[in-house]
């Protein structure tokens, strides 16, 4: 028995780890005044965000169809896979799974979807983890289960640079984003099993980065790292210098520096800084 594995761009994994295992890659939809672009190849990240605050109709984004699951299913099947592994952002966040599951009842039972419960690397870790588990052989159960495991060890945290973007999709408390636009703060949030909760604002880039900085180092040591932003690469590599520097907890060998997928990037908005953990 040969398990496959199925995932969408959303999941912000870098081709070098995507491509050892093999992994099917939806690309997610930007529409940008009125045209369609698929994630990662129609724009880049760095020119979506310079864009970004001066486009006069907000980006939206859009599910692939599932035509396109089918597809990428078709192709793991034919590869020799005997079973399907999908995993997708966290439901209340994207509809994105729901392109997956119509797909899948094409299969006969042969594709199982997985609402992984977040998104970015928390999903990429979650991707990686049942990769790993297939390459060794396991069955879709034990991949499912070290799917979980890293989903029960994982914290993802940002600081965004204005609550503009997040207000306009609803995906912070009303009162806060309220706050926001009247005392231009910048809002600390969590994302935990699909929802983004607030935990705290600050009022300047630095008080953000230091934010980012100390919930890094609350968590002791980590299994996995990746340092997440939205345009912000050198205020990331600074975060990532900081941490070797300071000596205070055990970092994993390789961390990951991503400027986040315009897909997600889209509600945030840019300068965002954060990060998404396994401990």
């Amino acid at each position: 028995m040969k398990l496959g594995i199925l995932t969408d761009s959303t999941c912000d994994l870098p081709g070098h780890l995507l491509a050892p295992y093999d992994i099917e890659v939806v690309p997610a939809i930007l529409v940008i005044d009125g045209q369609s672009h698929l994630d990662g190849s129609d724009i880049s990240r760095e020119d979506f965000y310079t864009r970004l605050p001066l486009m006069k109709t907000a980006p939206t984004t859009a599910m692939p169809a599932p035509g396109e699951f089918s597809a990428a299913m078709q192709r793991l099947l034919e590869r020799g896979c005997t079973q399907v592994l999908a995993l997708h952002p966290a439901e209340p966040l994207t509809g994105t799974i729901n392109g997956s599951r119509l797909a899948a009842r094409d299969f006969g039972g042969r594709v199982t979807v997985y609402d992984s419960g977040s998104l970015s690397l928390g999903l990429g870790f979650q991707v990686l983890a049942a990769a790993a588990a297939a390459a060794d052989g396991a069955a879709l159960d034990e991949a499912l289960a070290a799917a979980q495991g890293v989903r029960s060890r994982t914290t993802m945290r940002a600081v965004l640079d204005t609550v503009e973007y997040v207000r306009r999709s609803g995906r912070v408390p009303a009162a806060v984003a309220s706050l926001g636009s009247l005392l231009r703060i910048k809002p600390f949030i969590e994302l935990q099993e699909g929802q983004v909760r607030a935990i705290g604002v600050v009022r300047t880039t630095q008080q953000a980065t230091e934010k980012v900085f100390s919930g890094l180092l609350s968590l002791g040591k980590l299994e996995q790292l990746a340092i997440l932003h939205t345009n912000a690469e050198p205020r990331a590599r600074g975060l990532l210098d900081r941490l070797m520097r300071a000596g205070r907890m055990s970092l994993p060998r390789e961390i990951l520096i991503v400027n986040v997928t315009p897909a997600i990037g889209a509600h945030v908005g840019p300068n965002g800084l954060g990060f998404a953990a396994v401990t």
